[in-house]
C-alpha cells in the first residue's frame, strides 16, 4: 500500500491509497463514518470521471477540533480490531 497526500487542510484531507480496491476502501470509509468528529468520508476511483486516475483517492472532512489524520488513524484501529475479532471467531469455529 502506497500513500500520497493530495491535499491537506485543517479540516479536510485527500489521500491517494495505491494498490487498494473497493473492498478495502468501503471498509475504511465505513469505519471513518463511525469516528466522532468526521463530517464526511468518501472515495473516488473512477478513472473516466477523475481525469484518468486509477488509484483510489480518499477524502475526509472533519468538524472543528478533529484532525483528519487522527480520524484516519482511529478508523484504521477500528478496522484492525474488526479483522482481529473475525480471525479469532473463525479460528474458534474451525
Amino acid at each position: 500500500m502506497e500513500l500520497r497526500v493530495i491535499e491537506h487542510e485543517d479540516d479536510e484531507l485527500s489521500i491517494e491509497i495505491g494498490g487498494e480496491d473497493h473492498t478495502f476502501m468501503n471498509v475504511l470509509k465505513g469505519a471513518l463514518l463511525e469516528i466522532d468528529g468526521v463530517a464526511a468520508a468518501t472515495y473516488d476511483m473512477n478513472p473516466e470521471q477523475s481525469g484518468g486516475q486509477t488509484e483510489p483517492i480518499l477524502t475526509v472532512k472533519t468538524e472543528d477540533g478533529t484532525e483528519p489524520l487522527d480520524a484516519i488513524e482511529a478508523a484504521a484501529g477500528v478496522v484492525k480490531e474488526k479483522v482481529d475479532d473475525f480471525t479469532e471467531a473463525y479460528e474458534s469455529a474451525a
